[in-house]
């Protein structure tokens, strides 16, 4: 028999999934997350959920690995110390950036700009000059490379960026200085823009190519110490890293461009959630994947995540593709304060983290956290995690009370009632950022909630978004792993060509998207996928002539073999989409910026868990009864164990739901129905 691991690293916990390839049965761990070295977390679970399961970590055969060190190194700006190389004359790329502010009408005022990653004092010119068609205007001076890149091996930059103005056209002058360099700078990992983003728009392409030095030899350290880790402990299997859109790469590939991964712990909740929705019969649905730090959140239709071309983190935009996942500075970690200024009480978006962590895990936090106001309000058991974390009842009374005294109540549960009302329309604001800004009604999705938090929650967000059912995955915890253990490989090449439908023709456009299928999926071969497992994906980016946007559009793989009605049906989907997006549509030509190509792979087969069928009465379930507060009054709850629900069983709320990684509020006047599949599916009890 063989195994794979799906790895997922949060804030606060690192989760673990082992599945038998051959049975399909799984096993799961979940144990403290190390954010000072993520490695030993990775490792330390691996071990436990190998020992549950009685294997040893030598019949491992796949770990598939999201991960936030991309993320963190940009969160907290702890990436390298990187070099840029620029064309004579754009030295202050990154420092002019576009004319775009966040925030209200005043936000030039208070919001502080932030530094680029490249220090202008790191950026040099290279004399070149080429033409946006490729030709070449002024040909590469070397030997002022040479001395350019000679001064800033001076500076200590431990990594090195190219960007050249239309290198998207003719890459030669970029693969030439990375040749100079591997000799100025030896041991210097360099980044082309040709390589990382071979499309248009020098800031962008840029600001991306940066991006990815910045944090590459972070990643390339920590994936290093990974693989030795995982040797040393006996797995021989290959280790693949999951891609912001949602694909497996394997660890070279990510260490070679790691911009692809700034989103990779995210998308695996996305792949999962997606897997537990088409189980119980759902194709449209909302994620909501709250954890220790964050709630991120995405919009799915027909089972298709929407995949967007910008990345984004923290203050920082890089064009990659992504699952469109936006993020809540709201998780079960997030300190709540009461400023003195306004005496209105806040939630987040600081955090208490895994280190100390909430009052109630006796870890030495003092601060007032969402999970210390759910267990003052009687929503969380005394242990989580089947038992590695007991909660410290007082300390989270305490520490709540601190919110009641400040803001003049009676107790600390209308204190812990308000902190869990304000972290609810935070997340409300992220889940409406996906659907009603997007021109989506919640309503026509079900919401599939998630994350160690996100099930205490999911009831009260069904209410505010009206999306149900709400779908509680069995191990709700660990399906970002299970998304890591059930997606497949994926590559993408892009191409600018910028051309107007009146001067192309469908068999160029044909030819175009063929090419770029091609590098992927040669690149993909090397890494073992054969070309005949491999299916292709095609997108184009379009705008109207003379628009300084454009639209990404998928392209039908039949419409290539239309001829020039394939440009027809490009047009006519375009005109759809700016209709649904902006309500207009302009009579003149269309223009296609961009094409791009993805290559995936299959997707392994994760056996569906089936329970045994009940008759509708969950006693047997049935542990105990708890006091709960709702809605200003206490209630009795009935206390259910998730690993003794069978199939048709129904929870009446006021109900909670215990399993080893997560609980589930069922709120009064609404209904829990076990799926034969496992998952819960909560809905207004009128509904039920």
């Amino acid at each position: 028999m063989s195994y794979r691991l799906g790895v997922d690293v949060g804030g606060t916990f690192t989760d673990v999934l082992l599945v038998d390839e051959d049975s399909g049965a799984t096993w799961r761990a979940k144990t403290a997350s190390t954010p000072a070295d993520q490695a030993v977390g990775v490792l330390t679970g691996i071990g436990k959920v190998c020992a549950d399961a009685g294997i040893d970590m030598s019949e491992v055969a796949q770990v598939l690995h999201g991960t936030t060190v991309a993320t963190n190194a940009i969160l907290e700006g702890k990436g390298a110390t990187v070099g840029l190389v620029t064309t004579k004359g754009f030295r202050q790329v990154l420092q002019i950036a576009r004319s775009f502010v966040p925030g209200g009408l005043a936000g030039w005022i208070i919001w502080p700009k932030p530094e680029p990653l490249a220090d202008l004092e790191n950026t040099v010119e290279a004399d070149e000059r080429i033409a946006s068609d490729g030709s070449v205007v002024r040909p590469l001076d070397e030997d002022d490379v040479r001395r350019q890149l000679q001064a800033l091996a001076g500076r200590g930059v431990q990594a090195l960026a190219v960007s050249l103005i239309n290198s998207f056209a003719d890459p030669a002058h970029e693969q030439r200085i990375a040749a100079i360099a591997a000799e100025v700078l030896p041991g210097v990992p360099v980044s082309l823009s040709s390589d990382v983003l071979p499309e248009l728009r020098e800031y962008e392409r840029t600001l991306t190519t940066v991006a990815n030095g910045y944090v590459q030899p972070q990643v390339a350290r920590y994936v290093q110490h990974l693989s030795e880790g995982l040797a040393s402990g006996g797995v021989t299997g290959e280790l693949s890293i999951l891609r912001s859109d949602g694909g497996l790469q394997s660890a070279d590939a990510a260490v070679a461009a790691p911009v692809t991964m700034l989103l990779s712990g995210p998308a695996g909740g996305v792949t999962g959630a997606v897997w537990v929705a088409e189980q119980c019969g759902h194709r449209d649905l909302i994620t909501f994947d709250m954890g220790g730090t964050s709630t991120d959140v995405a919009l799915v239709r027909d089972l298709d995540p929407r995949i967007g071309r910008e990345t984004k983190v923290g203050d920082l935009s890089v064009r990659a593709s992504s699952v469109d996942v936006r993020t809540v500075g709201a998780g079960g970690g997030s300190i709540a304060h009461v400023p003195e200024l306004t005496r209105a009480l806040r939630v987040g978006p600081q955090s208490a983290g895994a280190d100390p962590g909430p009052a109630a895990y006796g870890k030495g936090g003092v601060e007032p956290t969402v999970t210390d106001a759910n267990v003052v309000l009687g929503y969380l058991p005394s242990s989580l995690a089947g038992g590695e974390i007991t909660l410290d009842v007082e300390a989270s009374r305490a520490a709540v009370s601190k919110v009641a005294e400040a803001m003049g109540l009676d107790s600390p549960e209308a204190a812990a009632a308000g902190i869990v009302d304000i972290v609810n329309e935070n997340m409300l604001g992220g889940l409406r950022l996906v659907s009603v800004q997007q021109g989506f009604d919640p309503r026509d999705f079900a919401l599939v909630a998630f994350g160690g938090a996100g099930p205490l929650h999911a009831n009260a967000l069904g209410k505010l978004t009206g999306a149900w059912p709400v779908i509680i995955p069995p191990g709700p915890g660990l399906l970002c792993a299970l998304g890591d253990a059930t997606t497949s490989r994926r590559d993408e090449s892009a191409r600018t060509v910028l051309r107007r439908f009146g001067q192309l023709s469908g068999a160029e456009l044909a030819q175009i998207l063929r090419e770029l299928a091609d590098e992927a999926g040669e690149r993909l071969a090397a890494q073992g996928l054969a070309r005949e497992q491999q299916t292709v994906g095609f997108q184009v980016d379009v705008r109207y002539h003379g628009q300084g946007f454009e639209i990404p559009v998928e392209v039908d793989p039949a419409w290539l073999d239309d001829g020039d009605g394939a440009l027809t049906k490009l047009g006519e989907a375009f005109d759809a989409e700016h209709d649904r997006l902006f309500s207009f549509l302009l009579g003149v030509d269309h223009e296609l910026v961009n094409a791009r190509a993805t290559v995936t792979g299959p997707r392994p087969d994760v056996a569906p868990v089936r329970l045994e069928e009940g008759d509708g009465d969950p006693a047997a379930a049935l542990v105990t009864e708890h006091p709960v507060h709702v809605a200003g009054e206490q209630v009795t709850a009935a206390v259910y164990a998730r690993d003794r629900l069978r199939a048709g069983d129904v929870v009446r709320g006021p109900a909670i739901v215990t399993e080893m990684d997560s609980t589930t509020l069922v709120l009064p006047g609404h209904v829990a129905e076990v799926h034969p599949s496992g998952s819960l599916l909560i809905t207004p009890a009128q509904e039920g």
